[in-house]
């Protein structure tokens, strides 16, 4: 898949915590999560995404407590794609399961900056942050795939009615 959008940039260990509050727990819809997105960190932050736009990120981007709201948040906001060094295990997982298209790429945040356009094909590796090119290891076919998709769940739907299996509702 190719996405092309704005850059939004972020250093090193973004946790979800800052990503989006404890308080936002207990919301249930995306499209609510998404209005607090970096609510306390970058209050500016929901005003400034577009649908499309790309988020770029140093090491560890994802780290801390295992909460979906962040991807999902992301996702309701519009987000297209996240590039970073590295993901915090579980979040790398969560955005996969979800839908949310997410990518390393070591150098990527060295060359990103704040408003530029960027695209990103994470079937091929191929980015362009600012005109600047970088390659990186793409995603595997199958991780390619549940995002094609929409997530894990749309996955394992369209796999089990592809195999002839009745799936409890």
């Amino acid at each position: 898949m190719v996405f092309e959008g704005a850059i939004h940039v972020f250093g090193d260990n973004v946790d979800t915590d800052v990503m989006i509050a404890g308080r936002y727990l207990s919301l249930l819809e995306p499209e609510e999560m998404a209005k607090h997105m970096f609510e306390e960190s970058d209050p500016g932050f929901v005003t400034r995404v577009k649908r499309g736009d790309i988020m770029v990120a140093g090491k560890n981007f994802g780290s801390g407590s295992a909460r979906e709201h962040a991807p999902l948040g992301f996702k309701a906001l519009g987000i297209s794609c996240i590039v970073a060094t590295s993901f915090g295990r579980t979040f790398y997982r969560m955005s996969v399961d979800l839908g949310l298209p997410i990518i390393e790429c070591a150098d990527a945040v060295a060359f990103a900056k704040q408003g530029a356009f960027g695209r990103v094909d994470t079937t091929t590796g191929e980015i362009t942050l600012g005109g600047k090119s970088l390659s990186t290891r793409p995603l595997p076919p199958f991780v390619q795939e549940i995002i094609d998709e929409g997530g894990m769940t749309n996955w394992v739907k369209r796999e089990a009615h592809r195999r002839g299996l009745k799936l409890q509702e």
